[in-house]
């Protein structure tokens, strides 16, 4: 029978130690929302405020929005990091010297970042609107996930944005909403047009003639109502069949509401 001594614990001494876990930074992906700093999360605020490092994604030689979005709550350059892009407008996005670029600046970008982390300092992507959609984040995010503690502050999106500060209500019913990216090609863009309720088109810039044209064939153009710069200074709301131009800058977009039921 086992005598009482074979129920102790060993010698301490003779137990080997448990590797200790390493304790590294976590990455956080800030929804910024969609430019009026009111429209800020109160997480968002809280990650802004103690966060190591604040990253964001600018044009080389411009602050990025995002950051300036953080101005109303931190003022803090020593915590400021930008991640410039090598291009931004200057080569088509399917341009294999763009793809070869971006896929560098996003590795670079990655190593930097986790040698911040595995430092123990905690990391703060700031991104506009929301960092799953449409961010640049996401590309951080894939390269880092695996490595490291990830948090992701869901933000108010820019289309969301838009849309209320049109006064234009965007889904009723059972209407089916479609975002679209407006670097498609003039076809799809009319194809995906027909055949939806209601409509976001991002990413206008010099698309916005192009846009025009496709939501004319799919017999849209009446809905559609263009939004420049929504919640930010120098908002403009404007029927896009009114707009005189065919200007509009990055933070611009084109809403197509539904005309689902309503009882």
């Amino acid at each position: 029978m086992d005598g009482p001594s074979d129920f102790l614990p060993a010698d301490p001494a003779e137990i080997p130690s448990a590797p200790k876990a390493a304790i590294t930074g976590t990455l956080y992906g800030v929804g910024m929302g969609p430019g009026d700093p009111d429209y800020l999360t109160v997480r968002a605020v809280r990650v802004l405020e103690r966060a190591h490092h604040l990253v964001h994604f600018c044009k080389a030689g411009r602050r990025g929005n995002a950051r300036t979005i953080a101005d109303a709550v931190v003022q803090d350059p020593a915590r400021e990091w930008a991640l410039a892009y090598p291009y931004t407008t200057e080569l088509p996005p399917d341009d294999p010297a763009y793809v070869a670029a971006l896929s560098g600046f996003y590795d670079e970008a990655a190593a930097c970042l986790a040698a911040e982390l595995n430092a123990g300092r905690d990391v703060a992507i700031l991104s506009e609107g929301d960092p799953f959609f449409y961010g640049s984040f996401m590309h951080l995010w894939r390269r880092l996930k695996d490595r490291f503690p990830v948090e992701v502050v869901p933000g108010v999106t820019g289309m969301s944005g838009c849309w209320t500060r049109a006064g234009t209500p965007i889904t009723w019913g059972d209407d089916v909403l479609t975002v679209l990216p407006a670097t498609l090609p003039h076809a799809t863009l009319v194809a995906r047009l027909s055949a939806t309720d209601a409509a976001v088109v991002m990413k206008l810039g010099r698309h916005l003639p192009k846009v025009r044209a496709a939501l004319a064939e799919a017999g849209l153009l009446a809905r559609a109502v263009y939004v420049e710069r929504g919640t930010m200074e120098g908002e403009h709301v404007v029927p896009l069949a009114e707009k005189p131009d065919d200007r509009a800058p990055y933070f611009s977009m084109v809403l197509v509401p539904g005309e689902g039921r309503r009882p």
